[in-house]
């Protein structure tokens, strides 16, 4: 039997699809984040299953019993706490190994936080990125900004609400002007999607909110030539004797950018 990998609920319970609810009440074995959680999405739907914790902390130690099964032809199911195992969830080392050990893999598609933000924003357009959870220091994040602002279309994040009033800001700093939106509770009861420049959503959430949150971050409103015309003043300084670290770091100052970033791209 193949490995399958369900999608499930990013919040409302009622938005898993058939196909996983029949996957898992067929499976041997249900590997899941935390029991607890997964229990009551089986619960819900009148689902009994044998679950079995599969989580950052042990799935290395999982793989060594879990290949074998699986070979064997054992029926099992993934899943996460919300949306598809593998995206920024315990997932990815076991279906590249189960590929490796030349086992099946099916995905049950699903709710997807991403996606599901991106088009409430009113940001989506024909390409997006996106970054996983942001750096939580003010120096990566800096330098992200720095990187993101050649990128002409939107990038999708995830944030903690304890970090979200820091990074804000900082993206207000480097760009007040860029439209952000911030998805909070998506499909839940208090679902909140406000999409404003930086520098206004900075003063609103400048006490931290409750419950998970997506960032979808616009394009930048700098001039699309800003961040290649500071490099190209890095080069150019080298080329007169300056010291590259030296250099960045007046360039930086004048043009607002990520001395590590300019540093880097000048190379």
């Amino acid at each position: 039997m193949p490995l399958a990998v369900c999608a499930t609920p990013i919040g409302n319970l009622a938005d898993v699809t058939l196909r996983v609810l029949e996957e898992l009440g067929a499976a041997d074995t249900v590997l899941c984040e935390d029991t607890r959680h997964t229990r009551i999405l089986l619960e819900r739907h009148g689902i009994e299953a044998r679950l079995l914790s599969y989580h950052r902390h042990n799935e290395a130690t999982r793989l060594v019993d879990l290949i074998p099964r699986l070979d064997a032809g054992e029926r099992i199911a993934l899943v996460s706490d919300a949306g598809l195992p593998g995206i920024n969830d315990p997932g990815a080392r076991l279906v590249a190994a189960a590929i490796a050990a030349g086992v099946a893999v099916t995905v049950l598609p699903g709710p997807s936080a991403v996606e599901t933000a991106l088009v409430a924003s009113g940001l989506a357009g024909e390409q997006y990125r996106f970054v996983g959870y942001l750096p939580r220091s003010e120096k990566d994040r800096s330098a992200l900004w720095q990187e993101l602002s050649a990128w002409p279309h939107p990038t999708v994040a995830f944030e903690s609400p304890k970090r979200l009033p820091a990074t804000l800001t900082s993206l207000a700093v480097a760009d007040p002007g860029r439209h952000v939106a911030v998805c909070r509770e998506l499909t839940k009861l208090y679902e909140e999607v406000v999409c404003e420049p930086a520098a206004i959503l900075a003063e609103r959430f400048h006490v931290a909110p409750k419950g998970e949150v997506t960032l979808v971050i616009g394009p930048s409103t700098r001039p699309a030539g800003d961040a290649d015309a500071a490099v190209a003043a890095v080069v150019e300084l080298v080329a007169a004797g300056a010291q590259r670290r030296v250099a960045a770091g007046v360039v930086a100052r004048l043009t607002g950018g990520s001395r590590n970033a300019l540093y880097g791209r000048s190379l």
